[in-house]
C-alpha cells in the first residue's frame, strides 16, 4: 500500500529482509540497500558524496525505479504529491529520486518491523 512500491517491490522486500528486527532503525536499513550518501568529511567539515551501491542492487534498483514512477506523477499532478514536488524544486530529478527511494525504503522497515498498513500523510 506504500506508494511507489508495487507487487513486485513488495514481493521482493518480503522475501529478501526476513528478520527486519535485525536493523535498529529504518535509516540503517536504508543504508544497507545503499541509498544514503558515502560521507567523505574531514576537519568537522561534513561531504557528502554519491549513494555506496552497497547491499541488494535489485531491492534498490526497484525502489529507485518506484520512486521515478511517482516523482514523474508528482510532475503532472503538482498539488497531490507535496513533500516530492518542493524537493523537485530543490534538486535534480535523479538525486530526487534517490532521496525519495530512502524514505519508502524507511517506510517499508516500518512497517515490517511494526506491522500495520500503511496510511497517507499531508506530508507524503
Amino acid at each position: 500500500s506504500i506508494p511507489g512500491i508495487g507487487a513486485i517491490g513488495a514481493t521482493a522486500l518480503a522475501a529478501m529482509v526476513p528478520n527486519p528486527h535485525g536493523f535498529a532503525s529504518g535509516r540503517h536499513f536504508a543504508a544497507s540497500l545503499g541509498l544514503t550518501p558515502k560521507p567523505h568529511s574531514s576537519g568537522g567539515k561534513e561531504r557528502l558524496g554519491r549513494i555506496s551501491r552497497q547491499g541488494n542492487a535489485m531491492l534498490r534498483r526497484l525502489l529507485v525505479l518506484g520512486a521515478t514512477s511517482r516523482l514523474r506523477y508528482a510532475r503532472r499532478c503538482p498539488e497531490a504529491a507535496d513533500w516530492a514536488t518542493r524537493l523537485l524544486a530543490r534538486r535534480p530529478f535523479k538525486v530526487a529520486a534517490v532521496a525519495l527511494a530512502n524514505k519508502m525504503a524507511r517506510i517499508a522497515w516500518a512497517l515490517l518491523a511494526r506491522g500495520g498498513t500503511y496510511t497517507t500523510t499531508a506530508t507524503a
